[in-house]
């Protein structure tokens, strides 16, 4: 393998990396006999998260030997070169382990210039969204853009639950024309990026799980930034959006 692979190149091992690894989480999904480990934070993680992983690890080392690793169960792996892979097995171990459809497997590289591309695998859905930069940004293999959506009130605003929310972001949110919903974690970006909601925000995230969504979004013809308007996906926030309307939104969720 060269060692300045395209970002063409990139986006296909970034897929059938996250492919390969989401697919295999449906050997456990919906077992009644799954076992549920608590982390130190209180998060769950099952057999399936650190199989996943270990599967993208495998993956990377096999074909880029030389590139480090950034995921959400095992931790940093250094490497000598400027790329780092940036992987969370499975987002979304709340309704994996319940038995809801609605989680993802994340990969993102990164490269000197920032992310060169991500993936959102939906296994039990049969949906990937994926994007390059430059590439534009695809869902099952066809171009997908955001919503053009301008009008508040035809908007629909998602998270990962209204409970992590401050309350006074809250009642911003409710006092403003939007509609929320809880399509959360990966799949909420996904809907963001292929046009079927308008704005997904998370006041508490990891880098894996916005890696991905940093470079989807952006390419899928919308806005992606922190709760302070930058286009940073390690600020622990983040709020993406079609675009015609971010700034109006960011100041209802921050009050600025």
């Amino acid at each position: 393998m060269s060692q300045d692979p395209s970002i063409d190149q990139l986006l296909e091992d970034a897929v059938a990396m996250a492919k390969a690894a989401g697919d295999a989480t449906l050997d456990w999904f919906q077992k009644p006999d799954l076992e549920v480990v608590a982390k130190a934070d209180g998060s769950p993680v099952t057999i399936a998260d650190r199989t996943a992983e270990q599967t993208i690890r495998q993956a990377i080392s096999d074909r880029y030997p030389d590139d480090g690793i950034v995921g959400e169960e095992e931790g940093t792996t250094e490497g000598s070169g400027r790329r780092r892979w940036i992987i969370d097995p499975i987002d979304g171990t709340q309704a994996f382990v319940r038995g809801v459809p609605l989680y993802s497997t994340l990969v993102a590289v990164e490269d000197g210039d920032g992310i060169a591309a991500g993936v959102i695998h939906l296994p039990a859905l049969d949906e990937t969204v994926f994007a390059g930069r430059g590439l534009g940004c695809f869902h099952n293999g066809a171009k997908t853009e955001v919503s053009t959506r301008s009008d508040l009130h035809e908007f629909v605003l998602s998270a990962s639950g209204y409970g992590y929310l401050p309350k006074d972001m809250l009642d911003r949110l409710h006092e403003s024309p939007m509609r929320l919903r809880t399509w959360g974690d990966g799949y909420g970006y996904a809907l963001v990026a292929t046009g079927r909601i308008e704005v997904m925000i998370d006041p508490i995230v990891f880098v894996w799980d916005l890696a991905p969504v940093s470079i989807i979004i952006p390419e899928a013809g919308g806005i992606f930034t922190d709760f302070s308007g930058h286009g940073e996906y390690s600020s622990g926030n983040a709020i993406a959006s079609n675009g015609t309307r971010h700034q109006e939104i960011l100041q209802i969720v921050t009050g600025r």
